[in-house]
């Protein structure tokens, strides 16, 4: 994109849901750049735009509609179903694309993105923000550093002690809109324990229950409402929830073992109906391991490398830095990171390549588990695009 330094850039949001306040970090940017429409083919959603984006922006009821705005970019923050379908009009009209994770809810719709990207030229970012987590940098710089020495295994254990309230009460719940949520909450993890190892999944085998939310009887539509209107600390014990979606038929517990494509192993355990909310990774390699305790400020990463028995502060305790507003600031990282690279090319910590792998293993986790935890090996992606996206989406 040939642009003036000075001349910003022209910002679209498409679903003016409660994660579309992440185009307001577009304006704190060091990149000009100013939002001038925001779309929702709902009536809640154009009124929830103006309340979220003020009076300067057009507010639009369809995607055409703000793609004739002129914009030079866009924030994709629909419900995940509609990635893919809303990345490739977009792509093709000449848009550089913030798709937020995941890339898409199937392998051949993630592919179909990376395509429309390739064929088009058009910029593609996806929003795998934890790359820029300071508790996953501390670890990566850690590891990069020689640490704990080669990467053998990397484990994670996500406890979502929020889950009924985030992904029990709408669309997240169900199977045509995410696949399952070993995909949808799980790519952000699979991404990171893909980077903090180096490689990619190859082989996965998954298992998973819809243990809790399955069985409990208040429903309600809540289409009306977003999360934060409803989420409380308050909804305890899991089995005293209420309105829930009317359909259910995610997993609310499971796993995924995986092989990845330099021998080191991997797992990955979400549940949904613990008390507390944080991820915690355990990185183990040929001269030490690595474990975080939070995943935020007051948190810290410790170091175990030397022979010992049970030894609770470990060799080497680094603290988590803190980080200004959401997901610990990474959001604002990596929405500046993003104009960055449409403006002036620059490289990107995260890569749609990544995005799309991290899809590939969720997906192919999930009919694991949904298949008698038979194992399933990754398809690969197209070579050609592969390398167009290892070259800096230059053609």
């Amino acid at each position: 994109m040939q642009m003036s330094e000075t001349e910003a850039l022209r910002v679209g949001v498409i679903g003016a849901g409660a994660r579309s306040k992440l185009a307001l970090c577009a304006a704190e940017s060091s990149i000009p750049a100013r939002i001038v429409g925001v779309a929702d083919v709902t009536e809640r959603g154009r009124t929830r735009a103006t309340a979220i984006f003020g009076s300067e922006p057009a507010i639009v009821g369809s995607l055409a509609e703000l793609i004739d705005l002129g914009i030079d970019v866009a924030f994709v923050t629909t419900p995940d179903h509609t990635h893919a379908d809303i990345a490739v009009e977009l792509l093709r009209a000449g848009v550089s694309v913030y798709l937020e994770k995941p890339l898409a809810i199937t392998i051949e719709s993630a592919d179909a993105v990376l395509a429309a990207a390739y064929e088009s030229g058009s910029k593609l970012y996806v929003g795998h923000n934890m790359r820029h987590m300071p508790v996953v940098r501390l670890m990566h710089r850690l590891i990069g550093e020689g640490a704990i020495g080669e990467v053998k295994a990397v484990w994670c254990r996500h406890f979502v002690g929020n889950g009924g309230d985030y992904y029990f009460k709408d669309w997240h719940a169900e199977r045509s809109k995410t696949t399952g949520l070993l995909l949808q909450k799980g790519a952000h993890d699979i991404d990171v324990i893909h980077w903090l190892a180096g490689a990619y999944s190859v082989d996965v085998t998954g298992m998973g229950d819809l243990a809790v939310y399955g069985g409990i009887p208040h429903r309600a539509d809540n289409t009306d409402r977003v999360m934060t209107e409803w989420f409380s600390f308050e909804n305890w014990p899991p089995t005293a929830q209420t309105d829930l979606n009317p359909v259910i038929d995610v997993e609310d517990i499971s796993m995924v073992s995986m092989r990845l494509d330099n021998g080191v192993l991997a797992s990955y355990e979400q549940c949904h109906f613990t008390p507390d909310y944080w991820r915690n990774y355990t990185v183990i390699g040929t001269a030490g391991r690595l474990e975080n305790f939070g995943d935020g400020e007051g948190g810290v990463v410790r170091v175990w490398d030397h022979r010992t028995d049970y030894k609770p502060e470990g060799d080497r305790t680094y603290p988590i830095p803190a980080g200004e507003g959401g997901h610990n600031g990474a959001d604002q990282l990596t929405v500046d990171e993003f104009l960055r690279f449409v403006r002036d090319g620059s490289p990107t910590d995260t890569s749609p390549v990544a995005a799309r792998n991290a899809v590939a293993a969720g997906v192919a986790a999930t009919d694991s588990l949904r298949s008698g935890s038979a194992p399933r090996r990754i398809p690969p992606l197209d070579p050609a695009v592969l390398q167009y996206f290892a070259q800096g989406q230059k053609h």
